[in-house]
C-alpha cells in the first residue's frame, strides 16, 4: 500500500516561526545569528514550554534527532541542537539550548517526545549534560565507572597526540611509527582518580536489574514465576553484541529495558580528529549492510557547508544518478537481508537466507566493479562520486576452472532491475505472505501505534508500518529524487507483519524508481561523475553547520557536522536509526511472550555498529 505526501512547499520557514514564538515566549527566544548558523536559541528555562508549542501549535511533531556540541574555546558552553521535523512533509527546524560547562544542566524533553530518551542519555553519557527530569539518566554506550566524558573537548585518552589529524609524528623522516610505542604496557587504559581494580565492585549490573525488577529482590530464594533474565549479548538473535534485561511473569514480558554499548568505539570522536574526507570510509562501518547510503547523508551534509564558500559547485546531474542508483540498489540489499533474518528469527533456519543472499550477491558483483569493494564501498565524495561506472563487469580466473566474466555493465544493470529483483521480491512474496507459520507468529505481535511511533522518533520502516506516510526522500527531498516517480510505502497495522510487508513494498518502490534512473544513466554517458576540477579530496570547508539526512533503509540517517572553517569538523554526530529505533522496543514487547521478543527485534532491522558507533 502507498500513500503520496506533502512536500516542503507547505512549511513555515524558519523566520517566520521565530516571529510567532517571539509573540509568545518574547525575549526566551532569539534567532542564532553566528556566521553559518540556523535556527532559534532558546533560553533552558523556558525549552519544555517551546517545544511543546512548537509539537502541539506549530506542527512539528517529530524529534528527529538531538545532538550535544562542545564549544571550548568559543564561548565555553554546551550546546543541545533539536532537529524538529513535521510528519507532514518539510525541511526541519532547529532549536537550541545552551548550558555553562561546569555543571552542564537542562531540562528534559522526554516528557515532550519519549523519543528523547536514548538521544539525552547519549548526550550525557558522551559530552556530560545532565537532564532533569529524565527518567532514567545513565550511561548508555559506556560502562558505569567510565571516566569523564570522552566526547568533550579537553577529554584525552591514554595514547592521546593531538586532537586532529594528521599527526605530525606519525611519519617522521619518512619512517612510520606507533603511539602505542613510546607508552609502557598495561598504561592503554585510564581510570578514576583513586580507582583501585582489586577493589572495585561494579554497580552497573545493579542499577540495570533494579530498574526493571518491579521491586523484587533477584538475590533472595523466589517463591515466584516471576523472573528477572538477561537475553544477550551471547544469543544468537541479539548479535552477540546486544542484550535485553527482561522482566518475565512466566513466559509474559512485564518489563524489558535494551543495553547497548558493546561495540561502541567512539565513532564521532575519531571523526572529530579525522579530515573531513577520511570519514567517508568510516562511515562504511556504521551501517555496514549499507555503506554506500551512509556515503551519501555525510556527502550532503559536508556538501550543505561547503555550498556557504562562494567556490562551491554542486553535483552534476550524471553524479547525482549514480548516487541515487547506488541508494536503491542499497535499500533492496539491505531490506533481502532483513526479511531473511526475520526468518531466521521466526526459526526458518538458512533457507529464505540463502534465497535473499542469491540476488544480493548480484547487487554485490555490480557494487564491487564500480567501487572496488562489496560491503565497505568509500565511493561518494563531496561533489560526486570517486569513479564513474566502468563499461564492462571483469573478473579474472583464480582457480582452473573458474567461470571469467566480462560482461556490459549497463547490460548487466538492465537485466537486474527489470528482470532478476523484480522477479526474486515476488518469489518471497509468493512463499512468506501468506505462509501460516509467519501469518501466526507476526500479526498482531509488537504493535506499535501510530501516535507512539511518532512520539518515539521511530523512522524508516518502523514509522511507516505504524500508519505514518513519513520519508525524508518525499517530505525534504535531496538528490535528485523530487524527479522522479515513486510512491511513499505505508501500513497501518504497526505489527511485525506489517514490518515485513512495508519491506517488499519498498524494494517494489525501488525497483520503480531503478527503472527511471536507468535511462538517465545512458542518457548522461560521458557527462563528468564530479563537480569542479581538484579541491573534492581535501576541501576546507567554510565555518558553520550543517545536517545532512537520507532516507535510508533502517529509517533517516542523519549527520550534524559543525566546521570552523579547516580540513577537521568541530563537531560530527550521526543520527542512528537502529539506535534510536530501539526506543520503543520495550513498549512493543510488554505483554508478549520470550519466542516473540525475538521477531519483534528482528522487525526492527537493527545493525550493531550504527547502534552503538
Amino acid at each position: 500500500m502507498t500513500e503520496q505526501v506533502p512536500t516542503a512547499d507547505t512549511v513555515t520557514p524558519t523566520g517566520e516561526t521565530l516571529n510567532v514564538l517571539h509573540k509568545r515566549f518574547k525575549k526566551a527566544v532569539r534567532q542564532d545569528d553566528r556566521d553559518g548558523y540556523d535556527g532559534i536559541l532558546i533560553d533552558p528555562a523556558r525549552l519544555v514550554e517551546v517545544a511543546t508549542a512548537a509539537r502541539d501549535e506549530l506542527g512539528y511533531d517529530y524529534l528527529a534527532s538531538a545532538t550535544a556540541v562542545d564549544y571550548l574555546g568559543k564561548g565555553d558552553h554546551l550546546e543541545m541542537v533539536y532537529h524538529l521535523c513535521r510528519t507532514s512533509g518539510g525541511p526541519a527546524l532547529v532549536l537550541k539550548a545552551q548550558t555553562p560547562r561546569e555543571n552542564a544542566e537542562l531540562p528534559s524533553l522526554t516528557g515532550v517526545w519519549s523519543g528523547a530518551d536514548f538521544q539525552e542519555r547519549e548526550a550525557w553519557d558522551l559530552m556530560g549534560i545532565r537532564f532533569t527530569g529524565h527518567p532514567n539518566l545513565k550511561r548508555i554506550l559506556l560502562w558505569e565507572g567510565f571516566d569523564g566524558h570522552p566526547l568533550r573537548k579537553d577529554w584525552r585518552e591514554a595514547y592521546y597526540e593531538a586532537d586532529q589529524k594528521p599527526f605530525d609524528s606519525r611519519w617522521p623522516d619518512g619512517h612510520v611509527r606507533r603511539a602505542e610505542q613510546d607508552n609502557p604496557y598495561g598504561k592503554n587504559v585510564r581510570y578514576p582518580d583513586g580507582f583501585v581494580l582489586d577493589e572495585y565492585q561494579s554497580t552497573a549490573e545493579d542499577a540495570l536489574y533494579a530498574d526493571v525488577a518491579l521491586g523484587l529482590d533477584v538475590s533472595a530464594d523466589l517463591a515466584t514465576e516471576r523472573v528477572v533474565v538477561s537475553m544477550g549479548p551471547q544469543h544468537p538473535s541479539t548479535h552477540g553484541v546486544f542484550r535485553m534485561i527482561v522482566t518475565l511473569d512466566g513466559e509474559r514480558i512485564e518489563a524489558l529495558e535494551p543495553v547497548m554499548g558493546y561495540l561502541h568505539r567512539n565513532h564521532e570522536k575519531i571523526g572529530e580528529r579525522n579530515t573531513f574526507l577520511q570519514n567517508m570510509p568510516y562511515t562504511d562501518r556504521l551501517d555496514y549492510i549499507c555503506s554506500l547510503s551512509n556515503n551519501l547523508g555525510y556527502a550532503l551534509a559536508v556538501e550543505r557547508l561547503m555550498s556557504l564558500g562562494s567556490r562551491y559547485e554542486p553535483p552534476t546531474y550524471r553524479a547525482e544518478a549514480i548516487r541515487v542508483l547506488m541508494a536503491e540498489l542499497t535499500r533492496i540489499v539491505n531490506h533481502m537481508w532483513a526479511i531473511g533474518f526475520l526468518l531466521n528469527d521466526l526459526g526458518a533456519f538458512f533457507t529464505p537466507m540463502m534465497y535473499a543472499v542469491t540476488e544480493r550477491e548480484l547487487i554485490l558483483d555490480f557494487f564491487e566493479a564500480t567501487t572496488g569493494s562489496r560491503m565497505m564501498c568509500n565511493y561518494m565524495r563531496f561533489g560526486g562520486v570517486a569513479h564513474d561506472i566502468p563499461d564492462r563487469m571483469r573478473s579474472e580466473a583464480s582457480l582452473i576452472n573458474d567461470r571469467v566474466r566480462d560482461e556490459n555493465t549497463m547490460e548487466y544493470l538492465h537485466k537486474l532491475i527489470n528482470e532478476r529483483l523484480p522477479r526474486a521480491i515476488d518469489q518471497f512474496d509468493e512463499y512468506l505472505t501468506t505462509s501460516e507459520i509467519v501469518t501466526n507468529r507476526c500479526i498482531g505481535v509488537g504493535v506499535l501505534s501510530t501516535a507512539d511511533a511518532i512520539a518515539a522518533s521511530a523512522a524508516g520502516p518502523v514509522l511507516r508500518a505504524s500508519g505514518v506516510p513519513y520519508d525524508v526522500r518525499r517530505a525534504d527531498p535531496y538528490s535528485i529524487y523530487a524527479d522522479l516517480d515513486f510512491d511513499v510505502a505505508v501500513r497501518y497495522h504497526g505489527d511485525v507483519y506489517d514490518r515485513y510487508l512495508i519491506r517488499l513494498d519498498e524494494m517494489r518502490q525501488s525497483i520503480r524508481i531503478l527503472k527511471q534512473v536507468w535511462p538517465l544513466l545512458m542518457d548522461t554517458g560521458g557527462q563528468p561523475f564530479f563537480a569542479g576540477r581538484g579541491g573534492i579530496y581535501s576541501p576546507r570547508v567554510p565555518a558553520g553547520e550543517s545536517y545532512g539526512r537520507v532516507e535510508n533503509p533502517k529509517g533517516e540517517l542523519g549527520y550534524y557536522v559543525v566546521s570552523d572553517g579547516g580540513q577537521n569538523p568541530r563537531r560530527y554526530h550521526v543520527r542512528a536509526p537502529s539506535f534510536i529505533n530501539l526506543t520503543a522496543l520495550e513498549q512493543m514487547c510488554k505483554g508478549h511472550k520470550v519466542a516473540d521478543v525475538v521477531a519483534i527485534l528482528g522487525s526492527i532491522d537493527i545493525v550493531l555498529g550504527e547502534t552503538d558507533r
